[in-house]
């Protein structure tokens, strides 16, 4: 501001309004200040007070986020928080701090827990999400406004959250595995902003949302996987689908709906009573159903925790192993009502015995192109001389699963050759005794892939390691050969290397007499735990 000349005499007026400007220089120490000057203090410090008391009130009034608020703005936070209560339902002064509550916890839930269901279902907000942080599998979670798109092997989600982008994601638990993921067919996950509205058209610029053929019921998610890779291999078929479908799907209790990429007929006839246990829809073939199905909720991929395994810390609802179990029980049954829930099979004490048969059922698995049993008269008459009533399952492709599933559900032990037929030991009844032949080089394959599963659901687990003078490997490469004395140099070489070798080209004899000795530890262990198994004679007779 500028300052007034100091010849310049202020009047009373400007007197009273110098506050505006800067003080004139004050009367020199000499000169005795009478009446005018003590006037004049006054008249400054008056003004100087009024600003402070003003400044300080306007300061507490005033929030900190911001000094200086116009009319304008004020009615817009107003116009704003009135919106936002109609949204939420909740009263304008509390909606603010609990509609940004809301929206902060649901954005660092990790995408795990809307995949387990620890997050709840959310109402009206849309989610897109991938976990790709495990080395067996990708699983997204959608929710939402989701349309299939079979022409383009795509799901859309309407909504989807701002800034989302596309997704990729091949189905299928082997990672890992990059020769057989290239083999899975690729679903990509296509967000559509929110701003796209089934009222829209072409003409004021937005897009139409794909018709929905076949609208499934509120509340009822999709889960979408892919039935390739090792479709086919039994082991790989519990192992890499149907384990981790029941991992991922069974807390839906039946209420969603399975959506199947590289659908075969056949894996459905095997594999149907399984299914049935787990929805209570028909499964839809993504590849071939032309229509567009409409859901709330979908799980692209499926989450597993290992070979053969249902971790129950890792469950929602505490499942375990023998749950599936008891789920392949209810499905294959043919005594159990379909109407009864899943029950875990039972174990009966030693102290209240159950009818059993004068000697232990024993079920004999054959191998025919590999790791072939080349003395099994012999294992037989050895079983005979242990105790057991041994019977050989000589399996094919079309054999029914319900007739395999009542044979073991009555056994008391089985014995086979390590391979994929060792799977079955899920049909067994906890305190059965499976008995694994382990041939040269594949003890760390025979152990996580069977044996630490088998224990898991109950069983007593016996191995019988070949010795390298009991394979066929000895003769081809020679007894003292790498192959046959250090195998995991070979190993080393990678999977298929081991595979080659260890799995296609071995065949086994084994002793009879150190066979034996594990035969009567399986007969001891069977005389102390008594398995109550129902329906053996329809299984006895359905090996004959």
């Amino acid at each position: 501001m500028m300052q007034l000349p100091q010849h310049h005499k202020p009047s009373a007026h400007s007197c009273c309004s110098s506050w505006i400007r800067r003080s004139p220089p004050p009367s020199p120490p000499h000169k005795k200040p009478g009446g005018g000057g003590r006037s004049r203090y006054a008249c400054r410090l008056v003004p100087l007070l009024v600003l402070t008391v003003y400044s300080v009130v306007t300061v507490l009034r005033i929030p900190s986020s911001s000094l200086v608020v116009s009319p304008a703005d004020s009615e817009r936070v107003e116009r704003r928080e009135d919106l936002e209560a109609l949204k939420t339902h909740l009263p304008s002064n509390q909606n603010s701090l609990e509609a940004r509550e809301e929206t902060r916890s649901v954005a660092s839930l990790p995408c795990s827990a809307f995949i387990s269901g620890e997050a709840g279902h959310g109402e009206g907000e849309g989610v897109l999400c991938c976990d790709r942080s495990h080395y067996r599998s990708d699983v997204c979670y959608l929710r939402g406004d989701v349309r299939t798109d079979p022409s383009t092997s795509s799901v859309l989600l309407y909504n989807a959250p701002l800034r989302s982008a596309a997704e990729k994601v091949r189905p299928y638990t082997r990672k890992f595995e990059d020769s057989i993921m290239s083999t899975i067919d690729e679903v990509t996950i296509q967000p559509v902003p929110g701003a796209y509205n089934a009222s829209a058209s072409a003409s004021d610029g937005g897009t139409l949302r794909r018709r929905c053929d076949v609208r499934h019921p509120r509340g009822v998610p999709a889960v979408v996987f892919s039935t390739g890779g090792y479709t086919g291999n039994v082991y790989h078929e519990f192992s890499d689908g149907l384990i981790p479908l029941f991992v991922t799907a069974q807390r839906f209790a039946g209420e969603v709906v399975f959506v199947v990429l590289e659908y075969h007929y056949w894996w459905l006839g095997r594999y149907g009573a399984v299914l049935q246990q787990l929805t209570n829809y028909k499964v839809v073939d993504f590849r071939y159903d032309r229509r567009v199905h409409c859901f709330d909720e979908m799980i692209v991929g499926l989450r597993i925790h290992g070979e053969l395994v249902v971790d129950p810390k890792l469950m929602p609802n505490g499942k375990s192993i023998k749950d599936f179990q008891a789920l392949l029980h209810q499905g294959y049954s043919r005594t159990t009502s379909s109407a009864s829930p899943p029950v875990p099979l039972p174990l009966a004490p030693p102290s209240r015995p159950c009818p059993r048969p004068a000697k232990p059922k024993l079920l004999i698995f054959i191998r025919k192109q590999n790791r072939v049993l080349l003395n099994l008269p012999h294992v037989v008459t050895a079983c005979r001389r242990a105790g057991f009533a041994p019977h050989v399952m000589n399996l094919r492709r079309q054999t029914p699963f319900p007739v395999i599933h009542a044979a073991l559900a009555s056994a008391d032990a089985m014995v086979a050759v390590h391979g994929a037929a060792v799977t079955h030991f899920l049909f067994m009844r906890p305190g059965s005794v499976l008995l694994q032949i382990v041939p040269v080089g594949l003890d760390w394959a025979a152990d996580a892939f069977y044996g630490k599963p088998a224990l898991q659901l109950g069983l007593e687990y016996l191995e019988y390691k070949v010795a390298p003078e009991e394979s066929s490997l000895a003769a081809e490469y020679g007894l003292n050969s790498t192959v046959v004395r250090t195998p995991w140099v070979i190993s080393s070489r990678g999977w298929w290397e081991m595979k080659k070798v260890y799995m296609d080209r071995q065949n086994v004899t084994v002793n009879i007499k150190r066979f034996g000795e594990l035969l009567k530890a399986a007969r001891t262990h069977l005389k102390n735990t008594t398995v109550c198994a129902k329906g053996t004679g329809a299984a006895t007779a359905a090996l004959r």
